[in-house]
């Protein structure tokens, strides 16, 4: 077992440069779909759901598979890590059994605690706090439309106080974007994590910009997204937040405030007509369905990222990554 294990519970859990090199993974292992196998055996990855999911479990379920693995998917009420038993203890039964846990849970506390107990890499695949493994996918995505994402704008759209917003801020700084964040009074994000997005901005050569003001948000993006207003656990305040974050939406209006070639991203699922007219999302800008899909292959990249640096995975000899690359995962 390693000394050093490594999760992934928030974006900046990554570097730069770490980033960059689960991303070029993921084009590879696209590329190469069914070639690399470092949980050949098979050995087993737990996806344990609090919340309910479908680009998340299928992704995470056939992703596993593809990797040589054997997906055991715990669905909620299936499991007793936190109610009958200790997330410590569920730790230590778990890293003796398997080889990564994947977690769709609640409170972001939650995931720190377990990953603080366990020498098997943790994967943060949703909490009320954070999204990282999303804005993976987004960043693939973004990639292949335009080649880079260092200096690009994204600009997000809407309730900026939820995951996608605190994500799409950590996880578009570290990938030297500038990163503009629009939404109402009251539902920006917090100032701590907007510090963490600036502080890593600067490492990484992007910039933060977070205002009520949507037409200061779209001038020249490149990027445009958004996200359902109205997250689980929200339902019954859906005509408030219909009329609130309307001015918000993202439509042919809204992007034709953004550049020429930008592309427009949701993480789904989507309402129509609500934070994104059908106009947009079905037209040739929206790229939501590369998006989806990229959630395969970037979550694939990172679970064997997360294997090879913490010593649980050989690097294959044929891994198509710049030698500086290896050798840096390999000294991890």
């Amino acid at each position: 077992m390693p000394n050093t294990p490594r999760h992934f519970l928030v974006d900046t859990d990554l570097t730069p440069a770490e980033q960059a090199e689960v991303l070029d993974l993921a084009a590879t292992m696209k590329d190469h779909r069914f070639d690399f196998k470092p949980l050949a055996g098979p050995q087993t990855g737990i996806v344990m759901f609090d919340k309910t999911s479908t680009r998340t479990r299928i992704s995470f379920a056939a992703g596993l598979t593809e990797l040589g693995g054997n997906p055991l998917i715990i669905n909620p009420g299936e499991s007793q890590l936190g109610h009958k038993e200790s997330i410590y203890d569920s730790a230590k039964v778990f890293e003796r059994m398997v080889s990564v846990v994947i977690w769709r849970t609640y409170a972001q506390s939650g995931i720190e605690e377990l990953a603080e107990h366990s020498v098997i890499p943790i994967i943060n695949a949703l909490t009320d706090d954070y999204h990282p493994c999303q804005v993976l996918a987004d960043l693939q995505t973004v990639r292949e439309h335009k080649r880079s994402t260092h200096g690009l704008v994204m600009t997000y759209l809407g309730d900026a106080a939820n995951n996608m917003a605190n994500s799409y801020l950590l996880g578009g700084a570290t990938a030297g974007m500038h990163v503009r964040i629009a939404g109402p009074e009251g539902y920006l994000p917090d100032e701590k994590i907007v510090a963490a997005a600036q502080q890593r901005a600067q490492e990484a050569g992007g910039s933060i910009l977070v205002t009520t003001d949507a037409t200061q948000a779209l001038a020249n993006a490149d990027v445009v997204v958004t996200d359902t207003w109205i997250s689980m656990g929200q339902e019954e305040e859906t005509e408030m937040r219909l009329k609130l974050f309307k001015e918000y939406s993202v439509d042919t209006a809204a992007m034709q405030q953004a550049a020429d070639d930008a592309i427009f991203l949701h993480c789904l699922p989507a309402y129509r007509d609500y934070e994104v007219s059908a106009e947009v999302i079905d037209g040739p800008q929206s790229k939501v369905f590369d998006e989806a899909e990229n959630r395969l292959h970037a979550q694939k990249a990172l679970i064997a990222w997360l294997l090879y640096a913490s010593g649980l995975a050989e690097i294959p000899t044929e891994l198509s990554l710049p030698q500086a690359e290896t050798s840096r995962i390999k000294a991890q």
